[in-house]
């Protein structure tokens, strides 16, 4: 197994995760809150998809698919379309509200160009600096795995709120 065979695999798995919890939910499902300060599942895969679609296309140098393919006018969230989720409080968070079919057609065309990238990759690319604003700099391979490790943690914590969803 190669680095992008690996890094597929980990991004396959959110990807099950992602839809076993999305399918089948109502706009009123997505939005439930198990306490008022609670993300709903629908911000939590909005952010992780968010979040996966800024690093991953600022480390391929290609636009953003919120932007670029039109998605941040359909969600019409009152945010910039620069907003990843991170530091949004909880006013914000009741915000993110999209049908089923919307959130996942957007994760789906986030994760085709995430498995895009990585199949262009060779172990040694692991090694290049993107990112000099930490000490030590940031890797390709460093930043891949966090939003992998992001991806993961809001992806179970979506499935967990499915879980205890009432009714």
């Amino acid at each position: 197994m190669n680095v992008a065979e690996l890094l597929t695999d980990g991004f396959g798995r959110v990807h099950g995760v992602v839809h076993e919890t999305i399918d089948g939910l109502t706009v009123e499902q997505l939005a439930w809150r198990a306490a008022p300060e609670a993300n709903s599942i629908g911000w939590l895969v909005w952010h992780l998809t968010r979040v996966q679609d800024d690093h991953v296309s600022e480390v391929a140098g290609v636009p953003q698919t919120w932007t670029e393919d039109g998605w941040a006018g359909r969600f019409a969230l009152p945010f910039s379309d620069d907003a990843i989720g991170y530091g949004q409080n909880s006013d914000e968070v009741a915000q993110v509200r999209p049908d089923g079919d919307l959130l996942a057609g957007y994760f789906d065309a986030v994760y085709a160009r995430t498995i895009a990238y990585l199949a262009t990759l060779t172990d040694p690319d692991l090694d290049r600096v993107v990112d000099r604003r930490w000490d030590p700099p940031v890797t390709l391979g460093v930043r891949l795995v966090s939003v992998l490790d992001d991806d993961i943690q809001h992806a179970g914590q979506a499935a967990f709120v499915r879980g205890i969803l009432p009714g």
